[in-house]
């Protein structure tokens, strides 16, 4: 199964990122195949390296990025969204890239799934 992953919320604020996260992962390991996950309205603060969550908290940045790396993942970062919000080429995380919306529709044309995670 081809999957194209959507991922509308921000990682502090809601649980659709972990949730995305974990869904990920877990097709990953089982062999489907995850097309792209675009981060998209507060999402994109999912791709920020200026994230500092508390060290008894979970880095959820880093864990995207470590399965981006893993699994030659496309962490693709809304350029619109992201520039309402302060997300920039300079201040992306690793493993994440900044890209136009073509890149949903194309990941959603090419998926036999497109997975909606928050509002």
């Amino acid at each position: 199964m081809k999957y194209a992953i959507l991922v509308n919320e921000g990682p502090f604020n809601h649980q659709a990122s972990d949730s995305a996260y974990q869904f990920c992962k877990h097709a990953l390991q089982k062999g489907h195949e995850v097309l792209r996950v675009f981060f998209y309205y507060d999402g994109v603060l999912n791709g920020t390296k200026h994230s500092a969550p508390q060290a008894d908290d979970r880095n959820i940045v880093k864990r995207w990025s470590q399965l981006g790396k893993d699994y030659h993942l496309d962490l693709a970062v809304c350029v619109a969204a992201g520039l309402r919000r302060g997300i920039t080429e300079e201040v992306v995380a690793p493993g994440f890239r900044i890209t136009g919306l073509g890149q949903l529709v194309e990941a959603g044309i090419d998926a036999d799934r497109t997975i909606v995670f928050g509002d």
